[in-house]
């Protein structure tokens, strides 16, 4: 097996001459051959070969242009197992919200009376109204928890199929979700372990502010240290997120080593990359939201209007919205922002591990 890459197409080596030159006369210097390199040109002036590109990345080291790029070209190209996956699974969890207050709408009056506080200011709303209320919120957490357990798995699912997209490989939404049996379970478990982290550190954080309210009798310092623990809660946060929860769904869904071995290997792989990760990891973040807004804002709006225009549907319109935006939302947010990850990933394992002659063979640019 040779790791050394092929020259680039259409460029052959250069030859020197067969025949030699004729020599100088008695004391003239030596003359190198026009067609010769000079004898002491540099080795490094010589051009590097352009990287191989099976799929949607080159495999070397990625810049900032190379994973947006990367990450268009993926979702573009796997559409089924990106968008799709992610469109199904907030479908399916919002479907239930909608349906309950749907049925509450036109089945009963519950829900009817509360787009009265519209018209008159002075409307208490009854005990039925409340429950009605209490029971369409309630089934619309329950479907924001459902969309969210889904989101995790479909993370898992992108991670194969960005890892397949690297080397050239397309994946259906099918196999993509195939491709994450045996780590399913571990991946709900990694994210609630990070969930138990973030609590403990807001924990920590709360802690000083409400010991300080209940025993100092002026509120300034419980103020004060509210703001200063907010913000140390935020930098720990980023922290935390960054160097063991970013790049820990990629490890566990392409390497298997268990929950705590991908957050080691998530610490290892971001060991002196913090801020180079950070900041396309805000980025990306930056995009999806604002595109993300830039859709749902017209959903949320065209709701508002119904709602007031037809105040017995007014709650129906709300959740409606919160629902068709929140499918909408899905549809940008998880399929960018995890083929950003998952690049993320690749290239740094490219930079620590020298993972591109993998990719190579597995892509059949190199033989095993």
């Amino acid at each position: 097996m040779s790791g050394v890459w092929p020259p680039p197409p259409g460029e052959q080596p250069q030859q020197g001459p067969t025949t030699p030159s004729t020599p100088p006369p008695p004391g003239q210097p030596v003359q190198p051959h026009p067609l010769q390199p000079h004898p002491a040109q540099p080795a490094w002036a010589q051009p590097l070969p352009p990287a191989h590109k099976p799929g949607a990345i080159p495999l070397r080291p990625l810049g900032l242009g190379d994973m947006l790029d990367g990450a268009f070209r993926l979702v573009r190209f796997n559409p089924g197992a990106t968008v799709g996956a992610s469109v199904l699974v907030a479908a399916v969890a919002m479907a239930i919200p909608l349906g309950v207050t749907a049925a509450m709408t036109f089945t009963g009056d519950s829900l009817d009376a509360l787009g009265t506080g519209l018209e008159d200011p002075d409307y208490s709303p009854g005990g039925s109204e409340i429950i009605g209320m209490l029971v369409a919120f309630g089934s619309f957490f329950l479907g924001s928890v459902l969309q969210a357990i889904g989101a995790i798995l479909v993370a898992g699912m992108i991670s194969h199929v960005a890892h397949a997209a690297a080397i050239g490989r397309k994946l259906t939404l099918a196999q993509a979700w195939a491709a994450t049996h045996g780590n399913r379970w571990r991946l709900i478990g990694l994210a609630l372990l990070s969930g138990v982290v973030f609590t403990l550190v807001l924990a920590v954080a709360a802690t000083p502010v409400v010991v300080l309210a209940i025993v100092v009798d002026s509120p300034v310092p419980a103020i004060l240290v509210g703001i200063l623990m907010f913000l140390l809660l935020i930098v720990a946060s980023l922290f935390l997120t960054v160097r063991l929860y970013l790049l820990a769904v990629p490890a566990l869904m392409l390497e298997s080593p268990g929950v705590l071995g991908a957050i080691k290997r998530a610490w290892q792989l971001s060991a002196r990359q913090f801020w180079r990760l950070f900041g396309i990891w805000l980025l990306a973040a930056i995009i999806v939201g604002f595109a993300s807004q830039v859709v749902a804002f017209p959903i949320s709006l065209v709701a508002s209007i119904v709602g007031i225009a037809q105040p017995d549907l007014y709650f129906l319109a709300t959740i409606a919205g919160s629902a068709v935006s929140t499918v909408v939302s899905a549809a940008i947010v998880a399929p960018f922002s995890g083929a950003v990850t998952n690049l993320q990933y690749l290239d740094q394992r490219i930079r620590k591990e020298s993972y591109e002659v993998e990719l190579m063979e597995q892509a059949g640019l190199l033989s095993r």
